[in-house]
C-alpha cells in the first residue's frame, strides 16, 4: 500500500469510531432527555436533533433544549477534531507499544 492509502485507511478507521462514537452519546442524551432534546426554537426550525451532536458548538447550544444542555454538561459533546487528536494519539501509544 502506498502512503496515501494507508493515510485513508486510518482516516476510514478512525472516522467510523467516531460515528460509532455519536450514534452511542446520540442514544445517551435521548434516553437523559426523555427525547426532549430541542429548544422551542430548533422544534420551530424543524432542527434534526442528530445534528446538534455534529455541528459548531454555537449552534447546539442555540437549539439544544435545557435538559440537553444539562446533560451536555456532565457528559461533553465529543467533536471530531477531539475525537480524531485522542484517537491518533492512542494510535501512536499503540504503535509505540508494539515496538517495545
Amino acid at each position: 500500500m502506498s502512503l496515501i492509502s494507508d493515510a485513508f485507511a486510518e482516516w476510514r478507521e478512525c472516522r467510523a469510531e467516531y460515528d460509532e462514537t455519536l450514534y452511542t452519546q446520540y442514544a445517551a442524551a435521548e434516553e437523559a432527555t426523555r427525547g426532549a432534546m430541542l429548544n422551542a426554537r430548533g422544534r420551530a426550525k424543524g432542527i434534526d436533533p442528530f445534528s446538534l451532536f455534529k455541528g459548531p458548538e454555537v449552534r447546539a447550544l442555540a437549539y439544544a433544549s435545557e435538559e440537553l444542555v444539562e446533560h451536555w454538561a456532565a457528559h461533553p459533546r465529543v467533536t471530531f477534531a477531539k475525537f480524531e487528536k485522542q484517537w491518533q494519539s492512542n494510535r501512536l501509544a499503540e504503535l509505540v507499544e508494539d515496538a517495545a
